[in-house]
């Protein structure tokens, strides 16, 4: 399936533990607002349109500072963020238009996306006739232990595990049913793709570059900003 493609950025968290009141979507990196990074590399990517989910309240100022400035060649549109990140994802696929067959989710707090990370995903998915979804990640270097009250009750087998990051790309029917499913059974998942496994989803991984963070806590921040101006320099 090669039909339309489309993104759904989601911007609508409290950046509660980022220690600004504000949040962190429009807090300056490396002389842009966070979330506008992301949107340029969205915008190189040949999408139909690209759907921003926040908090309805801050819609025009996301527009303002955050899209405008950028003067995209995609077209975008907003949504209004849910009490959760799932809600808020399912807000962004009522918002899309009618013929979009391929869905590209990710988060706006991620700024050191590139545009053939999202593409090489896109691409793998097209490319890919029994999958359902393709989502980013790369394996893990650190072993990981599964701990119940400070006690540890597993050692998980590190060749099988991955760390997961977004964009994660998905078939639009196979999302929309994974959506579905999960709010009629009240289940609640931290990303998309669990929906769609849960679902009886085939999911791929792409491997993408450990440094494409999420911005959580202050000290992310300088992290990302240094990326950035090196990344500049080196173009």
């Amino acid at each position: 399936m090669s039909g339309p493609a489309a993104a759904i950025v989601v911007a609508g968290g409290s950046g509660e533990r980022f220690g600004r009141a504000e949040g962190k979507q429009l807090a300056l990196v490396a002389g842009h607002p966070v979330l506008s990074w992301s949107l340029r590399s969205l915008d190189a990517c040949g999408l139909e349109v690209i759907v921003v989910v926040c908090h309805p309240d801050r819609m025009d100022e996301y527009r303002a500072q955050a899209v405008e400035p950028l003067g995209m060649a995609t077209t975008v549109v907003f949504a209004r963020g849910g009490e959760t990140r799932q809600d808020s994802v399912a807000s962004g696929l009522a918002a899309l238009p009618d013929g979009i067959d391929i869905v590209v989710v990710h988060d706006g707090a991620r700024p050191l996306l590139r545009p053939e990370l999202a593409t090489g995903a896109l691409a793998m998915l097209r490319a890919t006739e029994n999958a359902d979804g393709v989502i980013v990640g790369h394996p893990s270097v650190d072993t990981l232990k599964l701990v119940d009250k400070g006690r540890v009750v597993e050692t998980a087998d590190r060749s099988r595990v991955w760390a997961v990051q977004t964009p994660q790309v998905f078939r639009a029917s196979a999302l929309r049913d994974a959506h579905e499913s999960a709010r009629r059974d009240g289940f609640v998942a931290t990303d998309d793709s669990a929906l769609v496994e849960r679902y009886g989803g085939v999911v791929m991984v792409f491997e993408g570059p450990r440094d494409n963070i999420k911005i959580t806590v202050p000290e992310d921040h300088a992290f990302v900003e240094a990326a950035l101006l090196r990344r500049e320099k080196e173009e």
